[in-house]
């Protein structure tokens, strides 16, 4: 993989050994052959897993790695990992409360028989664990409620910095992209400077109709007004991103009641800023405390390495996340998936997740044309270049790796991620002739040295590429006949 410079596996089922030279070529391949799977999607799970709870994750995966994998245990060595689960959710800024009810759950169903008695009591209480962080977090994902035929009203609540605005464009792209929905975003924070043009500006980016009357209207008659407009023009869902304040009280309260009174929305959702932890989940006990709202989004998910307002919000609220925004981009923002983001908590990976970012990245038509390629021996550069393209269009490499099971971040830290290896990779390719890029036979020293040139490298990285690029065409012939290659075929340990 580009950038990787490891010489252990990257995860169970890897066949590869990733190192300096033959690692582009192992994510480029592998994403598009597979040795086992078909699919497009299949493909690229196989090798590939926010930097989200980095810091949780790595004291958890501690706390139980003297469990994982005995043959036996105590009920002592379970209240002792128990004691460093609690240390690592308590530094995390997990609500106290919370952190008391789970351990005691997990501590109980781990002195059962359930552990005691299984054949593989470590592995049983690390199961136990992510059951119970799932069932904190939420149990399983929800979404939004729709009204079938009609339009569905959205009502956006929050502090002032949350990040409202921005989420709402967010969640009008995940409605158009996920669900086909036709969707408008009505302008009704008239107080904060620029937040009407901010909302035109992401909210034309993410595709939604922005209903606005500018600032010299109030915020009631605007959230009416666009909700008459967008049943007008048939829209199927209306968000209302309202404003804000410096902290919860009586007159952000009111307004809130009196839009909500008017547009009767099917949905009200609480932005919350996941860095701010406990603060977080204090804003929302508030609100819960004094409106009553359906769902959390959690803003700013890629900052909270701790993952205390995750862990907390809807044990605390009775209220359930539903989405999470984990970058700064429109496209970084998903269901939260309870099951999933345990699963990454502990190590265990997120394939679901993975498999759904291959398959959208992914184009079938262009995967088929490769395969064709490969069979009848003709994959040039261009092909290889678009793969590359391709499993960057899924995101991040160090966010992909993360969803792969066995790759927490202990193993991740020994690991040098480097994107602009891809970069490098493009510019030496997009320095060639499309005949050079079609045929590599004909990149004689010349050639490579104007190559060199052109995209900034030296002739030895040049030669380099070339190199691995023939390695990768030898492995796709000998899979062809159904033979294995050799690492050292491969250039493994060189």
């Amino acid at each position: 993989m580009p950038g990787i410079h490891s010489r252990r596996p990257i995860g169970p089922g890897s066949r590869l050994l990733l190192n300096r030279r033959n690692d582009p070529f192992c994510l480029a391949y592998r994403a598009q052959t597979g040795s086992a799977e078909r699919t497009g999607t299949a493909r690229v799970v196989r090798l590939l897993s926010a930097p989200v709870f980095d810091s949780l994750s790595d004291r958890l995966q501690a706390a139980l790695s003297d469990v994982r994998g005995r043959g036996a245990l105590t009920e002592e060595d379970v209240s002792k990992a128990m004691r460093q689960v609690r240390l690592a959710l308590l530094e995390a800024d997990v609500n106290f409360q919370v952190v008391k009810t789970f351990t005691n759950a997990v501590k109980d169903r781990a002195a059962g028989a359930e552990v005691l008695e299984a054949l593989n009591p470590g592995q049983q209480v690390v199961k136990i664990v992510s059951e119970e962080l799932t069932e904190t977090m939420g149990g399983a994902g929800r979404d939004l409620t729709f009204v079938p035929g009609k339009l569905t009203v959205v009502l956006m609540a929050g502090l002032q910095g949350s990040g409202k605005t921005t989420a709402s464009a967010k969640l009008a792209r995940h409605l158009r992209e996920e669900h086909g929905k036709d969707v408008g975003i009505a302008a009704c924070d008239v107080y904060r400077p620029a937040a009407v043009e901010q909302l035109v500006k992401v909210g034309g980016e993410a595709g939604a109709r922005v209903y606005e009357q500018g600032t010299g209207r109030d915020p009631v008659d605007i959230a009416a007004w666009a909700l008459e407009e967008a049943k007008r023009e048939n829209r199927d869902v209306l968000i209302h991103d309202t404003a804000g304040r410096l902290h919860v009280d009586a007159e952000l309260m009111e307004e809130l009641a009196q839009i909500r009174a008017r547009v009767k929305p099917h949905n009200v959702l609480l932005v919350v800023d996941a860095m701010t932890g406990q603060d977080a989940v204090n804003v929302a006990q508030s609100f819960a405390e004094t409106t009553n709202f359906d769902g959390v989004i959690l803003s700013k998910l890629d900052g909270d390495a701790r993952g205390g307002a995750a862990l907390s919000v809807k044990a605390v609220t009775g209220k359930p996340i539903l989405y999470a925004s984990t970058g700064e981009k429109l496209p970084d923002f998903e269901r939260f998936h309870p099951d999933r983001m345990a699963q990454r908590i502990l190590g265990m990976g997120d394939v679901l997740t993975l498999a759904e970012k291959a398959q959208k990245a992914f184009d079938e038509d262009k995967t088929a044309d490769l395969e064709r390629k490969i069979r009848k021996q003709q994959f040039g550069f261009d092909d290889f270049l678009e793969q590359l393209q391709q499993v960057r269009r899924m995101g991040p490499l160090q966010n992909l790796l993360k969803m792969m099971p066995g790759l927490g971040g202990q193993q991740l830290a020994q690991m040098n991620v480097d994107e602009r290896e891809i970069d490098r990779i493009q510019a030496i390719i997009t320095s060639m002739t499309p005949a050079e890029r079609a045929d590599p036979k004909m990149l004689n020293g010349s050639r490579r040295r104007r190559i060199a040139r052109g995209s900034g490298n030296s002739v030895q990285a040049v030669n380099q590429l070339v190199k691995q690029f023939d390695q990768m065409q030898k492995l796709m012939r000998q899979l062809q006949k159904g033979k294995m290659p050799s690492l050292s075929e491969l250039g493994v340990g060189r």
